[in-house]
């Protein structure tokens, strides 16, 4: 069974690039995308998935928020906040707000693929 997940992400071409990515790698499965944090959450309401992806900085509502109303409504989703800023204190941050993990984008994406396996206990393959 295919472990679902959301991105979500202002930017298409961020969204796109991960999607194909992460579709590479069986079990995993982008079952859904949003482009602001209101539509990350309606989302992950409405589709139930394993774990969602979070930009940091989208508009209407940001990563943290978004966070910590996915934590609130939907707390067995794993969340992964995938941010441009690469800050202790932000990565804190969103921590407290309930995220699983922060990942800078500047990482590799194996360093993704590392998170995302070991917080739904797959082997990314």
């Amino acid at each position: 069974m295919s472990a679902r997940i959301v991105l979500a992400d202002d930017h298409e071409i961020v969204r796109s690039g991960i999607r194909s990515l992460l579709n590479g790698h069986h079990p995993w499965e982008v079952c859904g995308e949003a482009e602001n944090g209101k539509d990350a959450v309606e989302k992950v309401l409405a589709l139930k998935p394993d774990m969602v992806v979070l930009d940091l900085s989208m508009p209407i509502m940001n990563g943290i928020e978004a966070a910590r109303e996915i934590r609130k409504k939907a707390p067995k989703t794993k969340i992964v906040i995938f941010s441009m800023h690469d800050s202790p204190r932000i990565a804190e941050e969103a921590v407290q707000a309930g995220a699983d993990a922060y990942l800078a984008k500047t990482a590799h994406f194996s360093e993704l693929e590392k998170v995302i396996s070991s917080l739904l206990n797959t082997n990314g393959r």
